[in-house]
């Protein structure tokens, strides 16, 4: 009876134990560490300019800061050589005789007349009957046969502030008349040698003068051609 005993107390402490073992504080797991994934990788923002400092008031640039200047282009004397307040407000003028080029032409403006007076004009020599065309747009304002120039023309520029003198004409073209406007180029007459001209050299006396203010077609300030005529035609 007595080893009965001992096995059923045995059994019961066996139960107790394996309960309390059971029941014993376990502690959790441990979480590992929160994996997050990588952001995408963004281009490095260049680096901000610095603010240009400020210049205090009423002090000057150190001279490396300073801006450049252009100098002025230098004066070309020939380019000056005539009065350039006394010009045709056309500009350049158209060649005044078919078929000669402005490298053909010789500067006789200043070239001396007798003892007295100047040629004040250009001379164009070409054959007898050769056309002579408007050296610019105007109005033919007189068409006088003189002894010194022989069969003329005048013509007012637009502005009617310049005239152009055509002289020495063997003849006027068909339809030219007094009052009409011509456009450049359009011909007005033929190469001669009328009025005071030499009967074996045939040329066109072209002369521009500045108009006064009552508009007298034979008077006027005269103006040299030659720069005028040499920047047209070629």
């Amino acid at each position: 009876m007595k080893w009965l005993l001992t096995l059923l107390l045995g059994a019961v402490l066996g139960v107790v134990g394996t309960v309390l073992w059971l029941g014993r504080d376990v502690p959790p797991k441990t979480a590992g560490p929160a994996i997050t994934p990588a952001p995408a990788t963004q281009p490095a923002a260049p680096p901000a300019a610095a603010p240009a400092p400020q210049q205090a008031a009423g002090v000057p640039l150190p001279a490396k800061d300073l801006p450049e200047v252009q100098a002025p282009a230098p004066v070309n004397p020939a380019a000056t050589s005539f009065d350039i307040d006394v010009k045709p407000a056309i500009g350049p003028l158209l060649v005044p005789v078919a078929g000669v080029s402005a490298r053909e032409l010789t500067d006789t403006f200043s070239q001396p007349r007798g003892t007295e007076r100047q040629h004040q004009a250009l001379d164009i020599p070409a054959p007898k009957g050769t056309p002579v065309l408007a050296a610019a747009d105007g109005k033919i304002v007189k068409m006088f046969t003189s002894k010194p120039g022989g069969l003329t023309v005048y013509q007012f520029d637009p502005s009617e502030k310049y005239a152009y003198y055509y002289a020495h004409l063997d003849s006027y073209a068909p339809e030219l008349k007094e009052g009409t406007s011509y456009r450049r180029g359009q011909m007005i007459g033929y190469v001669g040698v009328t009025g005071n001209s030499d009967p074996n050299a045939p040329h066109l006396h072209f002369a521009i003068f500045e108009l006064g203010a009552e508009k007298k077609w034979w008077e006027g300030t005269p103006v040299n051609p030659y720069p005028y005529l040499a920047g047209g035609a070629k």
